[in-house]
């Protein structure tokens, strides 16, 4: 089950949230911060699967932007992969320009 939707730019600031299990504000803003940091801090070379407390996380790079879907245990790492990449290419069908510079990097 996925638990969160962040998208994050390089500069550590979240573009988009959108959680899935009630947190409080002030807990999804230190959460955030954790999250992002773990995600920004790792190199190309290094998987794009995370363990953190008691759910894992999923993240993607594009450009300058961080996909990263907090997901339980249980949850197929692979699929939700797939999906962060399906879902910027829907993006990037609706808003033409503004991601597809984005996908011509990978």
């Amino acid at each position: 089950m996925i638990k969160f939707f962040l998208m994050v730019n390089k500069q550590g600031q979240t573009r988009l949230s959108r959680y899935y299990e009630h947190v409080e504000i002030n807990k999804r803003t230190m959460l955030e911060a954790e999250i992002i940091k773990n995600c920004l801090s790792r190199s190309k070379d290094q998987c794009s699967f995370i363990e953190y407390k008691d759910f894992k996380l999923v993240y993607r790079q594009y450009a300058a932007l961080f996909v990263v879907v907090g997901i339980n245990e249980t949850e197929n790492e692979m699929a939700v992969y797939e999906l962060i990449h399906n879902f910027v290419e829907v993006l990037d069908k609706y808003f033409s320009r503004v991601v597809s510079e984005t996908l011509n990097l990978l």
